[in-house]
């Protein structure tokens, strides 16, 4: 009877603790809070009855409380009455006295009588009014909606959390910039970044210079997809005066996000230029440009009216900014207009600009420029961000750096005493592909920065110390909108993989669980359909884990999804049914197989995943580099050549490795003594990209792997102006040879030509799948 008595107490007992997760499960948002504890009781009941109050001459909560009452009605139904009146009972409390050092923390308290949301400002309360928000939008398929007993702390990781809208290359109506950041809201995102000018486009109104929108917000036509030299025929444009610009920013202040706006320069100028020619370099015969890239025509620093023009345009923005901080662009600014400029060189002379072993003269005169600027800014009481080319030639005295071509720009500045923003491209670029089979996607710019890659992101480099690390502000996003012109098409890019981000930036990294996340990120999607947003369905569909066993000579997939659909497949090429295989258990590949795969319910089928392996004698064998891959691009590094995957046009997806400034050199370990008759390997040209693949294939062979005897040797021609991207296949042929080990040598192009915008720079290398047989 006692051993009876005592196992009914441990049953009941778990019953207990697997009704309080379950119950804990429901505060499990994204981003997800920092500490939860569940209380006892009897839950809160969410009724018609329900008020929200708020302290008396309290504008802010106010606000905050007209909002909680608009989310509520759309994820209930209900309309509750707001009152600045005290309540005692079936109330929902805002409050913004809580103690707590991080000015957007808050605390989350439920009892049975009352939700008591406590921020440590008013920013705080309405990052808790987001959490409640999401909470009873997950539950609104309930009849009755009751909240258990809990009390939560929350603050952010990072002060900054920004996401970056590139309004120029094409432009953003006014309620569309208002969904995004109502989108940025849901996301507790704090930062718009607002990208306003570049060469295809001006979107501000300045008064002063009314042809900057009468000409150089409108642009004849626009490139087509990628295709060089062909164009849609249709002129585009676009701008926002200044009463609208006033009307979105206080739209995204009441919301707690801060708008930083960026008028690049002193490249991505084509439209100011020509708009006013007088402040280029050749000083005519510009256009707004109709293209993409990098144009060399930029604004001419040895000008003073380039300057005069420049504070002009600052003092019409600066009233309209309220932020601390005014993005100056500096990146990608082509200095050969400035070697051949006679007011450019002029003030290198009159300011004793030398070339020295790391900086260019006119890398120095972009420095000269880019701290002009900022001291002006500085004496209007704004700060500058800029990104991380203005390291070039010498960092201006208070700037801070947004680095995107790799954490290195912002390593640097943290250990000069400069704040830094992360947003690394290979993490950080939304306008990247988010899914690995790019032929059923969208356009896109290329790349590939899945929802994973996202998540797995960490703003804050190993290499730092304790002081240098508090110079990481945070991070953001960014959407560059070369080849997305809708609206639509941007939610798409940016969703889902916005909540990855906001994890990123909100949760503490030691909370961080990406199995986790992706379950919790299926009571989002709801929340997404219900306001009508469009998001990717990337992650209801199959999603392919490769991993590789050398010593067994096979590839171990795995089918993942996280739909909570069956997963169909096939091996034969054919298209999956419900009368193919289901998924349960890894998949084994030994041989040259296409598999295709679906998650097929009952009312939908998922696009369908094809992936062909390719297996030859060099698959799955050891491959030995003598120079690394870049970080960004070195995915599973030597593997990644004969893991019987053919890399396509999208060079960024882990199918390829890239090299830059450096040779590549690799010996692949047949393991045996075998007859070969042919190499091959693959590499991929993209100009624009600055991936210029090699100059010459050389293929050598030895049966002891000290002794090479070179069999094939070939000299490759650079890629000329106007090339589009493709892949190069290089193939050695030779007579039957016995070998046990191949030596690859495919030296690169040292330095860019002439003709390019980036000239005299070092270039990539992309190689993919090497092939013997």
């Amino acid at each position: 009877m006692k051993k009876y008595i005592v196992g009914l107490f441990l049953l009941c007992g778990l019953g207990s603790v697997s009704a309080q997760s379950l119950k804990k499960e429901m505060y499990n948002i994204i981003p997800l809070p920092r500490n939860i504890e569940m209380g006892a009781g009897n839950p809160f009941a969410l009724t018609a009855s329900t008020t929200i109050s708020f302290p008396k001459k309290d504008e802010n909560l106010k606000q905050i409380a007209a909002f909680l009452s608009e989310y509520i009605q759309i994820s209930t139904g209900i309309k509750l009455q707001v009152t600045d009146s005290p309540i005692s009972k079936n109330n929902i409390e805002l409050q913004s006295n809580f103690k707590n050092e991080n000015k957007e923390a808050y605390k989350f308290d439920v009892t049975q009588n009352k939700i008591i949301i406590n921020g440590s400002t008013s920013a705080g309360t309405f990052y808790g009014v987001q959490l409640l928000r999401k909470v009873l939008m997950i539950q609104k398929a309930n009849s009755t909606i009751e909240l258990p007993n809990v009390s939560i702390v929350d603050y952010p990781r990072f002060g900054y959390r920004g996401m970056m809208l590139d309004a120029s290359r094409h432009f953003a109506p006014v309620d569309f910039v208002k969904k995004f950041i109502d989108i940025l809201a849901l996301h507790n995102i704090n930062t718009f970044h607002w990208h306003l000018t570049d060469d295809q486009g001006w979107r501000i109104e300045i008064k002063k210079y009314p042809k900057l929108t009468k000409i150089g917000s409108i642009r004849a036509e626009t490139q087509v997809g990628k295709i060089k030299n062909e164009y849609d025929g249709k002129p585009h444009g676009g701008f926002y005066t200044q009463n609208e610009i006033k009307e979105i920013v206080a739209y995204a202040q009441k919301r707690f996000i801060t708008v930083i706006p960026e008028i690049d320069l002193p490249g991505h100028m084509m439209a100011a230029l020509a708009s006013y020619p007088e402040i280029g370099c050749a000083g005519k015969d510009y256009e707004v440009r109709k293209n993409w890239g990098v144009s060399e025509d930029v604004l001419c620093v040895g000008n003073e009216k380039t300057f005069e023009f420049l504070e002009d345009v600052f003092e019409e923005l600066i009233p309209l900014f309220p932020a601390n901080y005014f993005h100056i662009g500096g990146d990608e600014c082509p200095k050969t207009s400035w070697k051949n400029c006679p007011k450019c060189q002029a003030k290198i002379t009159e300011l004793g600009l030398v070339k020295d072993s790391k900086h260019s003269a006119e890398e120095k005169l972009q420095s000269y420029c880019i701290s002009r600027i900022e001291k002006f800014l500085n004496s209007k009481g704004k700060k500058i961000i800029g990104w991380d080319e203005i390291l070039e030639g010498g960092i201006a005295p208070n700037a801070t750096i947004m680095s995107w071509r790799s954490f290195q720009g912002g390593i640097e500045a943290a250990q000069q005493g400069h704040d830094a923003i992360m947003t690394p491209s290979f993490h950080c670029y939304f306008d990247h592909y988010q899914g690995n089979d790019t032929k059923s996607e969208p356009l896109a710019i290329g790349g590939y920065t899945s929802i994973e890659r996202v998540y797995s992101f960490e703003p804050i480099p190993e290499v730092l110390n304790s002081e240098q690390r508090k110079h990481i502000i945070g991070a953001q996003a960014n959407l560059w909108r070369e080849y997305i012109p809708t609206s639509e098409y941007v939610e798409y890019m940016i969703l889902p993989r916005l909540a990855a981000l906001s994890e990123v930036l909100w949760t503490a990294p030691e909370k961080k669980n990406y199995s986790n996340f992706l379950t919790r990120l299926t009571d989002l999607l709801p929340i997404y359909d219900e306001l009508k947003y469009n998001y990717a369905k990337n992650i209801l569909e199959v999603s392919p884990q490769i991993t590789m066993d050398s010593e067994n000579s096979s590839l171990i997939l795995s089918l993942k999804t996280t739909s909570k659909d069956p997963v169909y497949y096939t091996l034969d090429g054919s298209n999956p049914t419900v009368k193919s295989e289901v998924f349960k258990k890894d998949i084994r590949i030994k041989n040259s197989v296409t598999v295709k795969a679906a998650v097929i319910g009952s009312t939908q089928k998922s696009k369908i995943f094809e992936q062909s392996f390719e297996f030859n004698k060099a698959t799955l064998k050891p491959v030995f580099l003598k120079n690394q891959p870049v970080e960004r691009y070195r995915f599973n590094g030597a593997q990644t050549l004969v893991d019987g995957k053919k890399g396509t046009t999208v060079f960024s997806t882990g199918d390829w490795i890239g090299l830059y400034n450096q040779d590549f050199e690799a010996i692949v370990d047949l393991k045996s003594v075998q007859e070969v008759t042919q190499v091959e390997m693959n590499t991929f040209i993209s100009s624009n990209d600055w991936i210029f693949g090699p100059k010459q294939f050389i293929v050598s062979l030895s049966e002891d792997g000290t002794n090479f005897s070179p069999v094939f040797g070939q000299e490759i021609e650079m890629a000329t102006q106007g090339v589009n991207p493709k892949i190069l296949n290089l193939k050695a042929s030779f007579g039957i040879k016995n070998t046990r080990y191949i030596k690859i040598v495919a030296p690169i192009f040292e330095k860019i030509p002439q003709w390019h915008y980036g000239a005299g720079q070092p270039t990539f290398l992309f190689v993919d799948e090497i092939m013997v047989n």
